[in-house]
């Protein structure tokens, strides 16, 4: 593999979201996190859900999380609706399973 290689896959891997959240962890496996916990939600909504968990988290944070999600979406890791001036960002997790049936 080519170090232009190694350097994309690293860069657009798939998100792996944490089991739980933990204020140790990184602010970006805490942001992922709380998204992954409400399912859809623009940048201040997943704020507001990491405040629940981390009631200290700086108010400076949400330019971070803004940031950060703005960037995963265009890398197409996130998908997101835009909505006024906001986008609201999903992980297009299948929350239902498929219905249909395999004719062998």
């Amino acid at each position: 593999m080519t170090p232009s290689e190694k350097d994309f896959r690293e860069e657009f891997k798939p998100l792996q979201i944490p089991a739980s959240y933990d204020i140790t962890d990184t602010l970006e496996n805490r942001t992922v996190y709380a998204l992954a916990s409400l399912g859809e939600a623009n940048s201040d909504e997943v704020f507001k859900k990491m405040l629940e968990f981390e009631p200290n988290i700086q108010k400076v944070t949400i330019k971070f999380i803004k940031q950060y999600l703005f960037t995963l979406y265009e890398k197409g890791l996130l998908k997101g609706n835009k909505e006024g001036n906001s986008i609201r960002y999903n992980l297009s997790k299948i929350a239902e399973p498929n219905k249909g049936n395999i004719d062998p």
